[in-house]
């Protein structure tokens, strides 16, 4: 089989959309020595790392016909390399449909008009989010509508059911594949700082609800003199409060992987607040670290952690406030828990996702040619 694949997301600096690209991609390239893969993009992108020979990079397109790359120039490159399917990474597949394609729909946010009218008032960082969120609205939503993708990917089944209910598709079509956390994210013996510590991994948008969170801590600090960790992009209200761990807070910004990992293992909870996820990717990273997980109670990273996380309503800031306060005077309390996380994390694998990934392939060309028979 011969498969592109949307390098887009490796486009970016980190989060979530690049380290699906980087990981799925080489797990597929790994367990099937017979395949080739191919990433394609019209960008520059970066290789993911330690890349097996049966993973390559296509060529950015040259010349005005094949910039536009959606309708055009991905076609050129496909057939160029000889693909048979093309897996949209990244929501989106090609316009004309002149062989299969597979889309994972990681989460269906785009389409939350609350979330489009929260961001309407920011800026900056903010601004490129909303152009980027536009773009997959107003595409990927008409083309799984109109069945322009043969299957779709979901990285669990609470996305699964948005996708089968809000776009009516036929339930044979969507199937989900979990996703897993990289071999890097294991427990060590974690940064020591002068006070104990929480983190929250990812961005600051509206849906991730670090408002509730600093209300939160806030109180937690008056009571125990924890500091509050931020790792990941920021939006520019976050960014005005700035960083100064006189006060407690630390913004880290982006952080390598090595490193992360050892800001979950030190930390006296991981905070996961969000009012959405389509997974909780962080949850699942500090979990196989072996971290004490405080997460919202939400479909996605109920299904995620299970029982490896305490799961609260995400609006509830005085339950938030207790567990948050009882992670740092009774860390005894959640050695349990830590145990719990390790084994729930140990379920998830990329060379599951990639296995379940590549029959969904199979499933898309199978389709394809009964369709060309038809």
């Amino acid at each position: 089989m011969r498969v592109a694949l949307d390098a887009t997301p490796l486009t970016l600096r980190s989060g979530g959309l690049r380290r699906y690209v980087e990981e799925l991609s080489r797990a597929l390239a790994r367990a099937n020595p017979e395949d080739d893969y191919s990433l394609v993009c019209d960008f520059p992108f970066e290789m993911p790392a330690d890349a097996p020979p049966n993973l390559q990079a296509g060529t950015v397109p040259a010349g005005a016909l094949w910039r536009r790359w959606w309708l055009a120039g991905v076609q050129r490159e496909m057939a160029r390399r000889g693909c048979e399917l093309f897996h949209g990474t990244n929501f989106v597949v090609p316009w004309m449909p002149l062989r299969p394609s597979v889309a994972t729909v990681h989460d269906v946010s785009p389409w939350m008009e609350q979330w489009a009218e929260m961001r309407d008032g920011l800026s900056g960082a903010g601004t490129q989010r909303r152009k980027s969120s536009s773009f997959v609205r107003s595409r990927a939503g008409l083309q799984i509508a109109v069945g322009l993708a043969s299957m779709v990917l979901t990285p669990t089944e609470a996305v699964r059911k948005e996708v089968v209910e809000y776009f009516r598709v036929h339930p044979s079509r969507v199937v989900s594949a979990p996703l897993a956390a990289g071999p890097v994210f294991r427990p060590t013996e974690g940064k020591k700082l002068e006070r104990p510590y929480f983190l929250h991994v990812g961005a600051a948008g509206p849906r991730k609800n670090l408002s509730m969170l600093m209300q939160a801590w806030h109180e937690v600090q008056g009571r125990t003199g924890a500091e509050l960790v931020l790792a990941g992009p920021l939006e520019a209200g976050m960014a005005a409060a700035g960083d100064d761990a006189r006060s407690g807070l630390r913004q880290l910004g982006h952080v390598s992987d090595d490193e992360l990992a050892e800001w979950y293992s030190g930390a006296a909870a991981v905070l996961y607040p969000s009012f959405y996820e389509g997974f909780g990717l962080p949850v699942l990273e500090a979990m196989q670290c072996g971290a004490a997980v405080i997460a919202s109670r939400i479909p996605a990273v109920e299904e995620v952690a299970a029982d490896g996380a305490v799961l609260l309503n995400p609006k509830d800031t005085k339950a938030w406030a207790e567990a948050m306060t009882a992670s740092v005077r009774n860390p005894e309390r959640f050695a349990e828990l830590r145990w719990r996380a390790l084994r729930r994390a140990s379920g998830f694998t990329w060379e599951r996702t990639a296995r379940l990934t590549r029959e969904v392939y199979a499933e898309a060309l199978q389709r394809w040619e009964m369709r060309s028979f038809a």
